[in-house]
């Protein structure tokens, strides 16, 4: 198999109905769960990627072990989102111990970089989720709501959980404020007056405080 050079973002060759992982995971929890259920491709220099799901679509992983260590995540994300050839969808371990610094990095990943933000509460968890990327894929990469460029849509899965997890949102009203701003900058720069006329008062100033936080 043809592979990049280290530290590039280039497109990757994936046969069909694989997934091409960073040689780091291998007998990792994460790979042993998709083992005998997709066929994994082991391969050095993946560098900034963790998983190829095709050749424009990646998976970049955040363990809970660099969310609690600090920032360096970031650069990796940096690169495949200034790269023209692939889409990368950021996949977090939100556990008890790294929950408090997970507004930061999805205030980072949504806001700042535009980019879809999957939390897993497991490794396990994330394989799960993975081969079920892969498998709407294979089926219908047009329809793939993950995969699709343009601008998310209400009905999209990562931007509800997205929208979900902000204060004083939850499951009730997250698709309320996505029928009013169709996207996550749009609820950003959302007036407290705005916020209030869909989600009232309370929720609206919630909201509104957890948008104008610094982001750094």
């Amino acid at each position: 198999m043809e592979s990049n050079p280290p530290d590039s973002t280039g497109p990757m060759h994936v046969p069909f109905g694989h997934i091409v992982a960073n040689e780091k995971w291998r007998g990792s929890q994460l790979a042993q769960g998709m083992q005998g259920k997709i066929k994994l491709v082991f391969e050095d220099g993946l560098t900034p990627v963790d998983f190829y799901l095709s050749s424009k679509s990646c998976i970049l992983y955040i363990t809970e072990a660099e969310l609690v260590a600090g920032n360096g995540y970031r650069k990796r994300l940096v690169r495949v989102r200034n790269s023209n050839k692939l889409q990368g969808i950021v996949v977090v371990e939100k556990t008890q111990m790294s929950e408090q610094y997970f507004p930061a990095v999805q205030k980072f990943t949504v806001l700042d970089l535009g980019m879809v933000l999957l939390p897993v509460a497991s490794q396990m968890e994330a394989s799960c989720l993975i081969i079920q990327l892969v498998q709407e894929q294979t089926r219908e990469p047009s329809k793939n709501p993950f995969l699709r460029k343009k601008r998310a849509l209400v009905s999209e899965p990562a931007l509800l959980r997205s929208v979900q997890q902000i204060p004083g949102v939850g499951k009730v009203k997250a698709p309320l404020l996505l029928q009013r701003f169709p996207s996550i900058q749009q609820l950003s720069n959302a007036s407290l007056r705005e916020l209030e006329a869909v989600v009232g008062p309370a929720a609206a100033q919630r909201i509104h405080a957890f948008f104008s936080q610094p982001r750094h």
